[in-house]
């Protein structure tokens, strides 16, 4: 399989976002999170509640060869799929805990035993429900993996062989499908001294005259008109609507579903997919809460009726460019 590299700039001993000034929080803002908010009964952490619904995965259609593109939600921001007859995952997590803190709040609808032969795997960053270290070590260790600048060591040391890491706006391309590393705002950390020596970011992948963009983890910034300005005509934007509360802290990191919604609009994509949610209680609101936030927020703003809101169940699978309800 061919494989080249478009573009490039040189690595950068820490990354920042596109606005420098908006990194980490500092000590206080975390001790006021962690500490004094919750001593203090400002802060309060919702029940879990109900998970995302899930449904049995259409294995048909995974393991089988339709040239039709089509993605499957395996929950969180974690997906597979397949487009130009090659298939590919998305930030994929395996493990029943992101970490050793957030534990999965329903079961995998896939192992990776129960995987089709996967063609590429791409990070969008090494937070540790994004970036599962088992999963990379299960997986075939020759299937192309693409990262961030930064994060290309850390999975080599970890069995894979055929890593390419990317800058923003850089291109890997693989016999028809090409991944574009776009920007979003965030951050990385995976140890306790690494913060923000690896990049972060989301992904265009283009392939069968098709294109999606999955953002990644990512604040509300500029950057969403960009993307959709370079990449015009995007079927899907795959968007996180949960890790929202509390809205002082959390804002910093990432989108609410009102947020999600404007970024969706902005980028100029047919169908939005709500992801980062009902898996994982990584913040202190439910895992169904951001679901009845998107679902209002669509039925007062939603574009027009040439777009659509698609809720996935996990393991549930989509036709890229289709229809669909």
């Amino acid at each position: 399989m061919s494989m080249m590299i478009i573009g490039g700039t040189t690595l950068a001993h820490r990354f920042s976002n596109q606005d420098p000034s908006h990194g980490p929080h500092g000590p206080g803002a975390i001790i006021r999170w962690g500490i004094t908010d919750r001593l203090l009964g400002r802060r309060r952490v919702s029940a879990p509640g109900p998970p995302a619904p899930s449904t049995a995965p259409d294995l048909e259609l995974i393991h089988g060869d339709s040239p039709d593109p089509w993605l499957t939600w395996l929950g969180h921001a974690s997906f597979l799929g397949s487009m130009a007859g090659r298939r590919f995952l998305i930030d994929p997590v395996f493990s029943p805990h992101a970490g050793w803190l957030y534990r999965r709040h329903l079961p995998l609808p896939l192992t990776t035993d129960e995987l089709p032969r996967i063609d590429a795997i791409l990070v969008t960053h090494n937070h540790y429900d994004h970036l599962d270290a088992l999963a990379l070590r299960k997986l075939p260790p020759d299937v192309l993996t693409i990262v961030p600048k930064g994060l290309g060591t850390w999975c080599r040391r970890r069995g894979r062989r055929n890593v390419q890491e990317l800058d923003w706006w850089n291109t890997a391309q693989l016999d028809g499908l090409r991944a574009t590393l776009v920007p979003s705002c965030h951050w990385s950390r995976r140890g306790i001294f690494d913060t923000n020596r690896a990049l972060w970011g989301g992904f265009v992948i283009e392939g069968g005259g098709l294109s999606i963009y999955h953002s990644g983890d990512t604040a509300w910034f500029d950057g969403f008109s960009e993307i959709g300005a370079r990449f015009p005509d995007l079927e899907a934007a795959l968007l996180p609507i949960g890790g929202y509360e509390p809205g002082w802290f959390m804002g910093h990191y990432h989108l609410n579903p009102e947020q999600a919604g404007l970024a969706f609009r902005a980028t100029g994509a047919r169908r939005m997919i709500p992801m980062h949610w009902g898996t994982f209680q990584l913040t202190d609101e439910s895992l169904c809460a951001p679901v009845e936030r998107i679902r209002r927020w669509w039925r007062e703003k939603a574009p027009s009726s040439d777009h659509q809101l698609k809720l996935l169940a996990v393991g549930e699978s989509v036709a890229v460019g289709g229809t669909d309800g």
